[in-house]
């Protein structure tokens, strides 16, 4: 049986060293002096930035950067005031924000762990809780709202970016050599028991992360169930490079829950 867990940080480690992945890049110098100038924006998706008024203000907030390292949003919060923390599966990718926050002088708080267990956080420790598409590469969605909710103080906000669920409906390694764009599997999708044994193995040696689709009523639904109240949504596209899907569909979803 595959340990997906040990994998998918093993796979983000060296996606990030590798310095290939535009999700592993950290920001320019630039970026986080404009940031401070109060000129700042994130994405929890892949292109559309994340409308100012979802967040009610950063300065001083006490901000968990949930699955989303890499020197990217973290340190961008980081500049615009918030007390940032940022806790990931990856190593690596804890390094990224590092880098940043060492050579631009910001003061983030760095913690390793898996996004379904913030275990190691007291209730109500945070008021705004910032988690950009990553919800893929974990089983149980449910149990990550609910972890979101508790760590969340009463008026905080959960900002969360997914993968639309029909995305996963086509084989996108088929799609990208060139084949036709027709529905493939049934949903939900779990790529360490559904994928083809030869595109498992190549997920394995590459090694690259293995991902799981998740319903919309766990990823809406969900939210609700812990207890948010979802106020705010948008749907994205990737780049037409990035997958064919682009031409006929969103391809994530971002929410903006409230606690209580």
């Amino acid at each position: 049986m595959i340990d997906v867990h040990r994998h998918n940080r093993t796979a983000w480690d060296a996606e990030s060293r590798s310095g290939s992945n535009p999700w592993c890049q950290p920001v320019a110098k630039s970026t986080i002096d404009e940031a401070r100038n109060g000129d700042w924006d994130v994405i929890l998706t892949p292109k559309k930035c994340v409308p100012q008024t979802w967040f009610d203000g950063v300065e001083n907030k006490r901000v968990l950067c949930l699955a989303s390292g890499g020197g990217q949003q973290v340190p961008i919060l980081a500049a615009a005031g918030a007390k940032v923390t940022s806790f990931d599966i990856s190593e690596a990718q804890l390094a990224q924000d590092e880098l940043v926050a060492k050579r631009d002088g910001l003061d983030i708080e760095l913690i390793q762990g898996d996004m379904t267990d913030l275990s190691c956080f007291e209730v109500e420790r945070f008021e705004l809780v910032f988690h950009p598409v990553s919800n893929v590469f974990c089983s149980d969605v449910r149990r990550v709202w609910h972890e979101c909710y508790r760590v969340l103080a009463t008026g905080g906000r959960l900002l969360s970016g997914f993968m639309n669920p029909c995305y996963f409906l086509f084989d996108h390694d088929a799609l990208e050599e060139g084949g036709p764009l027709v529905v493939e599997h049934r949903l939900p999708f779990v790529e360490a028991t559904d994928l083809l044994p030869h595109r498992l193995e190549q997920r394995l040696n590459h090694p690259e992360a293995l991902e799981f689709s998740h319903s919309l009523d766990d990823q809406i639904g969900g939210q609700i169930d812990a207890g948010f109240v979802i106020a705010g949504f948008y749907e994205d596209r990737w780049t037409d490079e990035a997958t064919r899907l682009n031409a006929y569909m969103p391809t994530s979803i971002a929410t903006l829950a409230l606690k209580g």
